[in-house]
Formats: structure tokens, sequence, C-alpha cells
């Protein structure tokens, strides 16, 4: 087992402050480099998804996450092409970090080889926490 800390959002800062009356003195904060925007479109970030964040990672400093799977256990693809997907891991592949799971697709079973990175156990708490693959999501 290897212990790493890395940052969820590594060099970003969540603050909550009226934008249109306040950007200027954010960016202008020691340390800020910049403020994330879309060409002129500033998101706003909804206090639903800071509790889900919150509530993912814990009020710990440190969270672990356990990525011993084991064959037979339910995953679900967290990001990428298969998204979403649930599946069931066959095989543990420990020195290359990946499993081989098998899933339904496209009305047939088919098995596959996945980063472990990727895949959330059933009942982990990072369930929610990859990004949408959406765009505008």
């Amino acid at each position: 087992m290897a212990w790493v800390t890395e940052a969820l959002f590594p060099s970003y800062l969540f603050a909550r402050f009226h934008w249109e009356s306040m950007l200027r003195q954010v960016q202008a904060a020691h340390s800020v480099g910049s403020v994330v925007h879309f060409g002129t479109r500033w998101p706003v970030i909804d206090d639903a998804i800071i509790q889900d964040l919150k509530q993912a990672v814990g009020t710990d400093e440190l969270h672990e996450i356990a990525s011993t799977m084991q064959p037979g256990d339910v995953v679900e693809i967290g990001a990428g092409a298969m998204r979403g997907l649930q599946a069931v891991v066959s095989r543990v592949m420990p020195s290359r970090d990946r499993v081989t799971v098998l899933l339904d697709f496209l009305g047939r079973q088919t098995m596959i080889e996945v980063p472990t990175q990727l895949l959330i156990k059933e009942g982990d708490a990072r369930t929610g926490v990859f990004p949408s693959d959406e765009p505008g999501a």
C-alpha cells in the first residue's frame, strides 16, 4: 500500500463573494492568480454542490480512499465514455493499478480493463465526486 496526499482541486480555493461588486478586490488579493471564468461567464457553484463535496470528503484534513478491490465487487465507472455504467470486478491486477470488469454493454456482457482510479466501489464515499462529462453541467 502507498500513501499519497493529493488535493481534490489543486490550486483552487472556493470563496463566497458577490462577484459583480467584489471581483476586482478578489483578483487583487495576495496569492490569487485568477478567478475561474469561461469567456465572459463567471460560474457560480450552488451551495448544494459544496455541501455534497464536504460530505463526500468529510471534515478531516486527510481522507483515506480504500483501493482494495476484490473479484465480485460491484463498481461504477466514474469517468470517460463508460461513465455511470455498473460492472463487476472479475480480476485485479495490482501491479498495474488496473482491474478487469464485466459489464452489460449494448445488450451483451463485455470484459474491459479499467484503471482502478476511475472506479467507484459500491458504498464508497467518492460517489458523485467525479466531474460530469456533459458540457455545461
